[in-house]
């Protein structure tokens, strides 16, 4: 189950045809639909290789592992977030840990200010 999230692939299960333009709509965060209508306006306006190129990346491209598909829609937007930014992605969750860190001090703050043997208790422990 060590298979990476960040990577392409081909989504049969929400796919029609062979799952590259669900594939390609998971990847990027698109809706499967601009994707599927930007593919056929292309090939309708004459550029010839999207049918080649939808082959060849429904024939090479690896099919989705059944453990990659997402119960809860929050955690899709986040590998989503991670295959378009990593570097901003981990900002976000560094900021995320700074806030809870600050959160679980004034938590601490509240409680060792109002019973003194507590405070004193921890003050012994550093």
């Amino acid at each position: 189950m060590n298979t990476p999230r960040t990577k392409f692939y081909r989504d049969k299960i929400n796919g029609k045809i062979m799952g590259v333009c669900a594939g390609i709509a998971d990847y990027t965060g698109v809706d499967v639909l601009w994707v599927r209508l930007g593919a056929v306006a292309l090939t309708l306006m004459g550029i010839g290789i999207i049918p080649l190129l939808y082959l060849g990346l429904g024939m090479f491209t690896s099919r989705k592992p059944a453990h990659l598909y997402y119960n809860d829609r929050q955690e899709q937007r986040f590998w989503q977030g991670v295959r378009q930014s990593p570097a901003r992605t981990a900002r976000e969750v560094r900021a995320q840990f700074r806030e809870l860190d600050r959160r679980l001090a004034d938590i601490e703050l509240h409680y060792v200010s109002s019973n003194a043997r507590l405070s004193d208790e921890i003050e012994r422990l550093r």
